[in-house]
């Protein structure tokens, strides 16, 4: 009985021994486990993208604004500019239409002036040239195309907006795709511009050009 009791004894300290090295083993591990995500998450915070502004791929250098416009895509989507990371116009404000788009731009201060719409399918293009003849001194021109730019442009129009810096708008007619960033009096040619012809062999939407997008870093105008 003595025996019988005596290993009965050392089961049961065997049994509490094992026991405890199990819980120790399983906490130490469990632990481990907790602070590898503590350590993922460091990496990933180092290595995280900050975004540009208006969504560019890098950002402006120190006395430049960024800038992003998109034409319209056929009749469907209209345009959108963003400026300084100021979305200016575009279809969820529901400040955009069919013709041309326009939004100026303070040139010193990066300060929106005012945006404004122009159908050239069937407006009144005294409307535009008035807008274009009233352009402030210093004032960035940004422009966007939606469904139809041209019909109505005449050749007055068409020698305003060159006078911006356009080189492509003596060629704008139906339904063609462009975006334009210009400024009041430019003595040279705009680098910010894209056009594309509506030409019925080339269009990527049933009797549309594709949609064109223009970004960058405009440098700001000293006073």
């Amino acid at each position: 009985m003595r025996v019988s009791g005596v290993l009965r004894f050392l089961a049961l300290i065997f049994a509490l021994v094992t026991t405890w090295i199990f819980i120790r083993s399983y906490i130490s591990l469990n632990a481990k486990t907790i602070r590898l995500p503590r350590w993922l998450s460091l990496v990933t915070k180092e290595i995280s993208v900050v975004r540009a502004k208006c969504g560019l791929t890098k950002p402006c250098p120190k006395e430049f604004f960024a800038f992003k416009i998109s034409s319209g895509a056929a009749n469907v989507v209209g345009p959108t500019m963003c400026f300084e990371n100021q979305v200016i116009m575009s279809p969820v404000k529901n400040n955009v239409g069919r013709g041309l788009n326009i939004a100026l731009v303070n040139g010193t201060t990066g300060m929106v002036l005012t945006q404004k719409c122009f159908d050239m399918y069937s407006g009144e293009v005294k409307l535009l040239v008035k807008f274009l003849k009233e352009i402030p001194e210093g004032a960035l021109v940004l422009v966007a195309s939606y469904d139809d730019p041209g019909t109505r442009l005449n050749d007055e129009t068409r020698k305003l907006l060159s006078s911006l810096g356009s080189s492509y708008a003596k060629q704008l007619g139906f339904r063609d795709s462009w975006v334009f960033l210009g400024a009041k009096d430019l003595k040279d040619k705009s680098p910010f511009e894209q056009f594309l012809k509506n030409n019925p062999n080339t269009n990527k939407y049933e009797g549309w050009p594709e949609l064109l997008e223009l970004e960058g870093c405009v440098p700001r105008k000293i006073p």
